[in-house]
C-alpha cells in the first residue's frame, strides 16, 4: 500500500521528517532486473570466447556483433517510454520487453552463425530497449524526489547482484562440462522467464503521469529535447561515444595476461561486485553532492580503466584494478543519468525523457563498439585503448561546460514523497 504525503501550506509533510523510504515497487522491479540479469550475463560472459573461439569469429566481426548488443536496444527506446506515457499502463510495456529477451534465450539453442547470432543478439536487445524507459520510469514515480538517486542506486544494486551471479553459474557449468554452451542457454531461458512471471503476478501496474490528451509524438519529443535537456543528451552521447565496450576490456586483458579461456567468465564477475557494492553509496552521493558531480567522476573512472587495461604491467593485481575501476564507472553512471535526467523532464513525459537520453547513449555506444573493433585491428588493443582515452579526456572538458547548471531547472511538478505503509 503507497501513501502519497504532499507538503502543506503553513506545515510539513510527514515524508519531511524522516528519510525517504525506497518504495515497494522499486524492490520489486529490481528483483526482476536481478533475474533476468542472471540470464543475460550468463550469455553475455561466455559470448565474445564462443564467437571468437566457438564459432570462429574475427575481431572485426565481434565489434559488430557487440555493437548489435549495445545499439539495437535504441530503436525501441524511444517508443518503450512513449507508449508506457500514453497508455499509462507502463508494467505491461515493460513485461512485452522482458518477454522478448527470454525467448531470445532460446534462440541461441539454433544460433550457429554471425546471422543467426545477430538475429538472437537483436531480439534480445529490442526487449531491453522496449522495457527500459518504462521500467525507470516507475522507479522515478514511485520515488521520494530527494532520493531518486537513492532509489536508482537500489534497483541497480540488486540488477548488478543478478549481473555477478550469471557469470559464475556460467563459468561453473563450463568448469564441470567444457564447451557445453547448449546447457548455459537453456539454464539461462529459465532465470529469464522467471523475471517475466515476477514482473506479471507481483509488480504494481503503478501509472505514471499519462501523456494529455490530443498530445502528438512530435510535440512530446520536442518537449525532451527541449533546451533543459538538450545540453545534458549532449554530453551523455559524446562521453558514451568514447565508451569502450566490457567485452573488449576483458579480451585485451585475457590476451595481455594469457588467461586460460575458462576463467574469461570472472572478469564479468569482478567488475559486477564493484559495481553492486558502490551503486548504493554513489546514488547516495549523487543526491547530496550532485548528480553531474557524480555522472562525470564515473568518466573519470573509465579513463583510469583505459590507462590501467593498456599500460605495460600486467598480472592479477592489475586486473583486479581494472575490474574495480569498471565498476566503479557504472556505479557512478548508470542509475545516476536517469536521476539527473528525471528533474528536467515534466511528469507526464517522464518515460519519454528518461528514453531520449538512454536512447542517446546506446546509440553512441554502437558506433563505439563498431569503431573501437576496426582500431583495435589497424592499431592493437593497447594503442586503440590509448587513443579512446586520450579522446574521452577531451570530451570530458568539454561535457563539464555542457552540464554546468543542468541541475538548476526543476521539473514543473509538484513535489511528492511516497512511503511505503
Amino acid at each position: 500500500m503507497y501513501l502519497t504525503l504532499r507538503d502543506r501550506p503553513g506545515g510539513k509533510s510527514a515524508a519531511s521528517s524522516a528519510a525517504p523510504r525506497i518504495a515497494t515497487t522499486v524492490v520489486l522491479l529490481g528483483i526482476v532486473s536481478l533475474l533476468t540479469d542472471i540470464s543475460s550475463e550468463m550469455v553475455n560472459a561466455v559470448l565474445p570466447l564462443y564467437l571468437t573461439a566457438e564459432v570462429g569469429l574475427g575481431v572485426l566481426a565481434y565489434g559488430f556483433v557487440d555493437g548489435l548488443y549495445q545499439g539495437v536496444s535504441a530503436l525501441l527506446r524511444i517508443g518503450g517510454g512513449y507508449v508506457g506515457d500514453r497508455s499509462n499502463r507502463p508494467k505491461w510495456v515493460a513485461a512485452v520487453g522482458y518477454g522478448l529477451s527470454a525467448l531470445s534465450r532460446v534462440g541461441m539453442l539454433v544460433a550457429h552463425n554471425l546471422a543467426a547470432i545477430s538475429a538472437v543478439v537483436t531480439a534480445d536487445r529490442l526487449g531491453k530497449g522496449l522495457r527500459t524507459a518504462p521500467r525507470d520510469a516507475m522507479i522515478a514515480d514511485s520515488s521520494d524526489p530527494r532520493a531518486l538517486g537513492r532509489s536508482f542506486g537500489v534497483h541497480r544494486t540488486l540488477d548488478t547482484i543478478g549481473a555477478a551471479i550469471g557469470p559464475m553459474v556460467a563459468f561453473s557449468m563450463l568448469l564441470l562440462v567444457p564447451g557445453d554452451y547448449n546447457s548455459v542457454w537453456v539454464v539461462s531461458a529459465g532465470f529469464a522467464f522467471v523475471g517475466v512471471a515476477v514482473i506479471v503476478l507481483f509488480v504494481p501496474n503503478r501509472k505514471t503521469k499519462a501523456v494529455r490528451a490530443g498530445q502528438s509524438f512530435r510535440h512530446l519529443l520536442r518537449q525532451v529535447t527541449g533546451p533543459r535537456l538538450r545540453r545534458p543528451l549532449i554530453a551523455a552521447g559524446l562521453l558514451a561515444l568514447f565508451t569502450v565496450g566490457d567485452g573488449f576490456l576483458y579480451l585485451s586483458l585475457q590476451q595481455r595476461d594469457h588467461m586460460a579461456a575458462k576463467y574469461f567468465p570472472l572478469l564479468y564477475v569482478g567488475s559486477n561486485i564493484s559495481y553492486l557494492l558502490l551503486a548504493i553509496p554513489f546514488g547516495r552521493l549523487a543526491d547530496r553532492i550532485g548528480r553531474t558531480r557524480v555522472f562525470l567522476g564515473g568518466h573519470v573512472a573509465l579513463l583510469a580503466v583505459y590507462l590501467f587495461a593498456a599500460g605495460p604491467f600486467g598480472g592479477a593485481w592489475s586486473t583486479v584494478l581494472v575490474l574495480g575501476l569498471l565498476g566503479t564507472y557504472y556505479a557512478a553512471t548508470d542509475g545516476v543519468l536517469p536521476a539527473l535526467v528525471t528533474p528536467l523532464v515534466d511528469a507526464h513525459a517522464r518515460g519519454s525523457g528518461i528514453a531520449a537520453a538512454q536512447t542517446v547513449v546506446v546509440l553512441a555506444r554502437f558506433a563505439s563498439s563498431l569503431a573501437f573493433g576496426s582500431l583495435w585491428l589497424l592499431l592493437g588493443s593497447t594503442h586503440a585503448l590509448f587513443l579512446v582515452g586520450g579522446l574521452l579526456l577531451a570530451t570530458l572538458a568539454l561535457s563539464v561546460w555542457l552540464l554546468r547548471g543542468s541541475e538548476a531547472t526543476p521539473a514543473a511538478e509538484e513535489s511528492e514523497s511516497e512511503v511505503t505503509a
